[in-house]
């Protein structure tokens, strides 16, 4: 019975999203590519092709069209799944901050240990030269020309 409940609300959600297209632009809803839906099939037990179930391609709302769709329907089911909804994208939006707060500090631990690396990067550097210098020197400068020995004439 609850399977046939489950249906029938999806088949009502659809009738008002088409009576209400103009509630819906692009931004807020779009429907499936053949390929989407048959990944979605793929990883969720939905009925074999011939056999009854869904007959065209899906819907997907986004955050503001998902809202927009808890409030076209008016049964009190309705109502509540609306409230419903609205919770659990506020719970969302919450994570997704938190989340953003932990990418800020693995940015600034990242910039902090790339400062260290580029110093340490330096010296390793500055070493390397040396001990390229010990290993291979240069070659001594050519000894400056020697002064003959006794009396010379000026020129």
């Amino acid at each position: 019975m609850s399977r046939r409940l489950t249906d029938n609300h999806s088949k009502r959600l659809n009738e008002q999203v088409k009576r209400n297209l103009e509630r819906f632009p692009a931004d807020f809803m779009f429907q499936l590519t053949r390929g989407e839906f048959d990944s979605l099939t793929s990883q969720i037990a939905m009925s074999k092709p011939g056999r009854g179930g869904r007959r065209t391609l899906p819907y997907a709302f986004t955050e503001h069209g998902a809202l927009m769709a808890a409030n076209i329907l008016n049964s009190p089911r309705a109502v509540q799944m609306s409230v419903f909804v609205i919770r659990a994208f506020v719970k969302m939006r919450e994570t997704l901050l938190g989340t953003r707060e932990l990418a800020r500090k693995r940015a600034l631990l990242e910039k902090k240990l790339t400062c260290r690396l580029d110093s340490h990067e330096a010296a390793i550097v500055h070493v390397l030269q040396d001990l390229m210098q010990i290993l291979n020197p240069p070659p001594p400068p050519p000894d400056p020309p020697r002064r003959r020995i006794g009396f010379q004439h000026p020129a």
